[in-house]
């Protein structure tokens, strides 16, 4: 097994993107990086390459294991094919405790993050946690049932709300959130023009965001509906009208994540016509 850590992004994405293309919606998060580092317009926080680590494990028959980490996030992984290779993840942990890069943990399709998991924690003497089980889903066509509704974009005179609601976002998912940055954050969104938002009666009541652009996939999540307007269905339109943009767009397929433990969430996703096709998995690692 041969480890290859690259430098150049371009250079990474010409030798992994058909790879990850193989299961493109599978792929939505270190392949909507890949595409993004490649297209170099954005360095904003996360989106500069300089800090990424990207690896490949190849032997005689191609790459093996695809690895792209944008600190302060996770590590991502795609193991061909999804054919594991456990010489290869042993090459990788290997090889990623001679840089500079601490992994703070893995979100993957299930089976390799419980491999990586186990590799990274015999190798380097650590512990892991199972922080989330998450299904990913996937919708070619919006339930004609689910009545149409309009959503606008978010606009300067929502940071009333918008940085609010996206640390509530991530009080949700039990992410750690700063107002202050999230203002930063909003703001970000707002000029990037990916952030919906649904009005009942001129009254902002949800969120929704198109995320990573891909060939013929487009990702979307940061599903947020404040607690005073929750079991109102909001959430059902506000998905559905963001899932039929981006079908409108040209994209044929749009998918999302929905955390396991969420049964709310699953149910409204299954509703407006989106099914599984994986399952994943975060774990963090402690020392």
């Amino acid at each position: 097994m041969k480890l290859t850590l690259y430098h150049d992004i371009n250079s990474f994405y010409w030798d992994v993107y058909g790879i990850l293309m193989r299961h493109e919606s599978q792929n939505v998060i270190p392949l909507g990086n890949v595409i993004i580092g490649h297209a170099g317009k954005d360095k904003t926080g996360w989106r500069d390459t300089a800090d990424w680590l990207m690896a490949t494990v190849s032997d005689s028959a191609g790459i093996r294991l695809t690895a792209v980490m944008t600190p302060p996030f996770q590590l991502t992984l795609y193991a061909t094919d999804n054919q594991n290779d456990a010489a290869a993840l042993v090459c990788l942990v290997e090889g990623i405790a001679n840089t500079r890069f601490s992994v703070p943990g893995v979100m993957s399709e299930q089976s390799l993050a419980q491999s990586f998991a186990q590799t990274y924690t015999a190798v380097r003497g650590v512990h892991h946690t199972v922080q989330k089980h998450m299904r990913l889903y996937e919708l070619s066509r919006v339930n004609p049932d689910i009545p149409h509704v309009d959503v606008r974009l978010t606009r300067e005179s929502d940071m009333a709300f918008l940085p609010y609601w996206i640390e509530g976002f991530g009080l949700d998912c039990q992410l750690p959130q700063d107002v202050k940055l999230d203002g930063d954050n909003a703001r970000y969104e707002i000029a990037a023009k990916r952030i919906y938002v649904l009005e009942d009666n001129g009254t902002p009541v949800c969120i929704t965001k198109m995320s990573r652009e891909m060939q013929t996939v487009c990702g979307i999540g940061h599903v947020y509906t404040p607690p005073y307007f929750r079991n109102r269905g909001y959430a059902t339109s506000c998905v559905a009208a963001v899932s039929r943009l981006v079908l409108e767009r040209g994209f044929t397929r749009s998918i999302l994540y929905t955390d396991l433990a969420n049964p709310t969430s699953n149910s409204i996703y299954r509703k407006i016509g989106y099914t599984p096709i994986s399952d994943a998995m975060e774990i963090t690692f402690e020392t």
